[in-house]
């Protein structure tokens, strides 16, 4: 594995989709119930060390890309990474810049990362250039919509239900960058969060993505065309819809996670690409960490 490859895979685990919706959560077994701000109330939030580090492992399966019939299958190293800035955040969703925090409307940076993939491991792609690692980065607008509180199991919970519109441009990683398009990925996210520290989050919504992105995975240029393998350009738009679920728990310095996604493409622009192999695809991970060192002084925790 290369660095850069490494490098890559690295960006993905502290950007894993499903995690990245995980929000942090009180430690906080001793404390009552009752006590628990509403998550659509404006509660003063608990003081934590300004910043973390500590280390961890996970395990990440997914497709070589969206509508591959092979997969990934990694097990990484995960950095326990925490700051707790006024304007940078950085945590189990990666780093956010925060560039507007109203009550019920912020706008961050919204980070995701993409594997590289060898076609010489891909049959569909065999012949063809390797797909590089990919960084996508852009605004991410995130409104509240409604907030509250409720029982699951006869555990008090609190919940949130935010709708959230990502944009993001994307390149790839390598000696020589280049710039391959934009996606967005507009959906509704459901947050609850127990009393106990359980963490669940729920997200479901469509993708486009423009024509440059699109073409850099399901194009097949006249030069790579086969009895089997035809040529193909396709167009942007409509890229799928995708369902995710995350279950995440914080105690004190440890840390546990876990998500599972499901990708429908039917009716995307490029289902008609021969390197498309079938219409829908799962991917997961879970991972744990342990902070090691932490900061003395302290910050406000903040979602």
């Amino acid at each position: 594995m290369t660095f850069k490859t490494a490098l890559a895979l690295l960006a993905g685990v502290l950007a894993l989709p499903a995690l990245a919706q995980t929000l942090p959560t009180p430690a906080t077994s001793d404390r009552p119930p009752s006590a628990l701000p509403s998550l659509g109330e404006t509660a003063t939030p608990p003081a934590r060390p300004l910043w973390e580090l500590g280390l961890g492992v996970g395990v990440l399966s997914l497709p070589h890309y969206k509508g591959s019939d092979q997969r990934h299958t990694w097990v990484l190293p995960v950095p326990h990474i925490v700051y707790r800035g006024e304007t940078l955040r950085v945590g189990r969703g990666g780093a956010r810049a925060v560039l507007l925090d109203a009550s019920r409307l912020d706008v961050d940076i919204s980070l995701a990362a993409g594997p590289p993939t060898r076609s010489r491991d891909n049959e569909a792609r065999a012949g063809m250039p390797d797909l590089k690692p990919t960084l996508e980065l852009g605004p991410n607008v995130n409104w509240r919509l409604r907030g509250g509180q409720g029982t699951v199991l006869d555990q008090p919970m609190n919940w949130r239900l935010d709708l959230r519109l990502p944009w993001r441009a994307a390149f790839t990683v390598g000696s020589s960058p280049r710039y391959i398009g934009w996606t967005a990925a507009p959906n509704l996210n459901l947050d609850m969060r127990t009393a106990s520290g359980w963490h669940l989050g729920v997200l479901a919504g469509p993708t486009f993505n423009d024509r440059r992105f699109n073409a850099y995975y399901y194009d097949v240029a006249p030069a790579y065309a086969t009895a089997a393998r035809p040529s193909y350009q396709g167009e942007g738009g409509y890229a799928g819809t995708r369902a995710l679920t995350s279950l995440s728990r914080r105690v004190d310095g440890h840390w546990m996670g876990a998500y599972v996604q499901f990708d429908s493409l039917r009716g995307a622009r490029f289902e008609d690409s021969p390197l498309m192999r079938q219409k829908q695809g799962w991917s997961f991970g879970i991972a744990t960490s342990w902070r090691l060192v932490a900061s003395d002084r302290l910050a406000i925790e903040r979602d």
